[in-house]
């Protein structure tokens, strides 16, 4: 979206200039697993470890999960909790700011970071702060939600305020204190959860019955607007929290015409545009302050005075039962991915890519059969009683209903399959797993 790097991969990577960082914790749900894990792959920070969430609970449970695992290595660390899309320009304004903030939450301060507001803005929250030497945390005298027009501008006038980032440092065992004491049932819950976890593959998961039961709460509510011992550093690092596509078009770079844009993208006469292609081209003439995003799920265009208006929209999506507010054409999976090319009434076509050195997972089907083209790279082949090694260049299988199939990548390059799937029925429940190195049934 913003750079080569998705946003958590430069979240990750900001972390590099911090000293004596331990390998991070990562809390997501667990329907993003392999997403994550292939994008720390990628990057080369394989050792994070992965919390799988089996429900959404909210910052709370998520930051407490973490902490209960950090206390279980023996120590009592200082955890630094970044959301995962952020966009910082200025890295290092964020690490003098992470180092003010350390220094405070080692005396066992809870420690949020305030953004020097740039501007009105009344699509965040609000810290107000007390004064404090240079280079100290402030002490927070409040918290504000959202505010309108005119009090956001007497908020920017008074120089007390800043905008939240929801970016915070504290021990993990301050934070469980503190949250002991105003929400008990979800550290209760959480600390069920965490002791009943299993490991899956690489992933930490934890225990669903437990973890649902926790109160659903933002951290903001359940902590840090109740203690009284938060403080607050000023961070001046050129943030962004990409809260909506006119935040995106605002911290991206942007041509003469003040367009920002990216993909295959040709503009005539256009003006304060965001433009983002991804699988084909997008032209536009004449258009003012609007936004494109075209995606291999589907198209938005919208004013860019209208960004907010977004969220209504997902809601309706949602409401409908849309599948393109849950789910992407392209699913991740411990062996890689497969991305959804075409479907229609009988048939469904897949491009499969398997990572190297992986293998799918020996399967049938009651209800269709498959067709595969190799298109790509070197792979050991299992079709019903046969073995096949095949090369690069294209050869094509045919597995009919009830006989099993397999593929396994062979050279230190991802294996490329088109699968062309046939059948009265093609849900994704119609496997019968015979093998799989992934532990799944």
């Amino acid at each position: 979206m913003l750079g080569k790097e998705t946003l958590l991969q430069q979240t990750m990577q900001r972390l590099a200039g911090i000293a004596n960082v331990d390998p991070a914790i990562l809390v997501c749900n667990e329907t993003s697993r392999f997403v994550v894990a292939e994008q720390l792959r990628e990057i080369g920070m394989e050792h994070a470890q992965i919390l799988l969430e089996p429900a959404r609970r909210n910052t709370a449970p998520a930051i407490a999960a973490a902490a209960l695992h950090a206390l279980s290595r023996g120590d009592d660390p200082l955890l630094l909790v970044l959301p995962s899309d952020h966009v910082i320009k200025n890295h290092a304004a964020f690490y003098t700011a992470v180092h003010t903030a350390k220094a405070a939450a080692e005396r066992g301060n809870l420690v949020t970071f305030g953004i020097a507001p740039l501007g009105p803005e009344t699509g965040y929250g609000y810290i107000r702060a007390g004064t404090a030497e240079p280079g100290q945390a402030r002490p927070v005298i409040e918290y504000v939600e959202k505010p309108d027009r005119a009090t956001a501008e007497h908020y920017l006038a008074s120089g007390h305020y800043f905008w939240n980032s929801g970016m915070f440092i504290f021990r993990a065992s301050r934070y469980l204190e503190e949250l002991a004491h105003f929400e008990p049932e979800i550290v209760a819950a959480c600390s069920q959860a965490m002791a009943m976890a299993k490991q899956d593959l690489s992933f930490i998961r934890l225990d669903s019955q437990s973890y649902t039961g926790s109160p659903s709460k933002a951290v903001d509510y359940a902590v840090m607007e109740r203690t009284k011992n938060a403080s607050m550093v000023a961070m001046d690092a050129d943030w962004s929290d990409i809260g909506s596509w006119a935040s995106v078009w605002e911290a991206s770079e942007k041509d003469c015409d003040n367009n920002a844009k990216q993909g295959d993208v040709m503009l005539q006469d256009c003006q304060g545009c965001l433009v983002h292609g991804s699988a084909r081209l997008i032209a536009a003439v004449g258009m003012r302050n609007t936004i494109i995003i075209e995606t291999a799920d589907a198209l938005l265009i919208m004013d860019a005075d209208s960004a907010q208006e977004a969220k209504r929209l997902v809601a309706h999506l949602i409401d409908t039962k849309r599948t393109e507010a849950t789910q992407h054409r392209e699913i991740f999976r411990p062996w890689g991915s497969y991305d959804s090319i075409g479907t229609g009434a009988r048939f469904h076509v897949k491009r499969i890519t398997v990572k190297q050195g992986a293998k799918l997972s020996l399967q049938m089907h009651h209800h269709r059969a498959e067709h595969w083209v190799v298109v790509s790279g070197t792979a050991k082949i299992t079709n019903g009683d046969q073995e096949y090694l095949l090369t690069e260049k294209p050869v094509h299988l045919y597995s009919t209903r009830s006989c099993a199939l397999a593929g396994e990548s062979r050279k230190k390059i991802p294996l490329e399959l088109i699968e062309i799937q046939s059948g009265a029925y093609l849900g994704e429940d119609d496997i019968v797993r015979l093998q799989d190195n992934y532990g799944r049934v």
